[in-house]
């Protein structure tokens, strides 16, 4: 007797655990009710003002069905519920999280997730990507550049300027000119450096001081206040001539400073025309008293000057 009810709970283990097997072998087949294109935004601001100011939950239904969906923190507790039993069509549905609480404040910065239930098919997904939500704006910690004065006149010698900087996060970095942004680095990095060419707006500027501000826009969308902007000066310069009038005695010498960094520029001095280098010009005056036009030129960029001859 004690054998044979040995038997029977040993067969009737085996047939429990069969079928458990069977059991798990069937969910193991059967098809997820997201499929491939459910996706949640990675991070976003609701503070930016830019198009990353909410999240997107983003899930493609199998089939219709009838869809809750919350918000949960990191400690897996309910933040907000987006929608509650709400009819979705089979493919994409997207809800969007403007980063409020079910209380209707802001939610603190930190990783989230959704969870999705679906009603007609009694099952509760958690989706395993974090939302992040990040109101923190990026410091500029640190700005620094190679050269004060330059000339982007494509000859090679000092055609740009080298800025480096320091951010408190990852970030790319906007450069601007007057308020509006003329550049925005691709790197998207705490430290680094980028090449200024004198450009803003699809043009090389004229000659002159400008005052450059830096700032940087995080992942999130949040970026570095106009009041925290760093700010640096400099100065492009082509070619130019010391003075704008040169007293000169009728067929004598006289010398004139050239601000340039070319290796040569051209010069012309009435009828007579030549190359020279170096930062200072010299050259003899006519021998005939009256008004005459010194002109200098390198690349296309002229500066012109008086001389006067007595």
């Amino acid at each position: 007797m004690q054998r044979l009810l040995t038997t029977a709970i040993l067969v009737g283990l085996l047939v429990a655990t069969a079928a458990a097997f069977a059991v798990t072998e069937r969910l193991k087949l059967t098809k997820s009710p997201l499929t491939r294109g459910t996706r949640v935004s990675k991070v976003f601001s609701p503070t930016c003002g830019c198009a990353r100011g909410h999240a997107n939950v983003r899930i493609r239904l199998r089939r219709p069905d009838a869809v809750t969906v919350q918000i949960l923190d990191s400690g897996k507790h309910a933040v907000r519920l987006l929608v509650d039993g709400v009819e979705m069509h089979r493919g994409f549905n997207t809800v969007r999280w403007d980063g409020r609480t079910d209380a209707n404040t802001r939610a603190k910065d930190g990783a989230y997730q959704a969870e999705i239930h679906l009603a007609r098919q009694h099952q509760t997904i958690l989706l395993p990507n974090k939302i992040v939500l990040d109101t923190t704006a990026p410091e500029v910690r640190d700005v620094t550049w190679n050269r004060d004065t330059f000339s982007p006149d494509g000859d090679l010698q000092a055609d740009f300027v080298r800025i480096h900087y320091a951010l408190s996060e990852p970030a790319h970095v906007n450069l601007y000119l007057g308020g509006k942004r003329i550049l925005h680095t691709l790197q998207h990095s705490q430290s680094g450096s980028f090449s200024w060419h004198g450009n803003a707006n699809g043009r090389v500027l004229p000659p002159g001081s400008y005052t450059l501000e830096v700032g940087a826009v995080d992942a999130a969308g949040n970026s570095t206040p106009a009041e925290a902007l760093q700010r640096i000066r400099l100065r492009i310069r082509y070619i130019g001539l010391a003075a704008p009038r040169i007293v000169a005695s009728a067929g004598k010498r006289f010398s004139i400073g050239v601000s340039t960094d070319a290796a040569r520029y051209t010069w012309k001095l009435g009828g007579r025309k030549s190359f020279a280098s170096g930062p200072v010009l010299r050259l003899k005056a006519s021998t005939r008293r009256g008004r005459y036009t010194l002109t200098v030129s390198e690349r296309g960029h002229v500066d012109r000057a008086t001389v006067l001859v007595r």
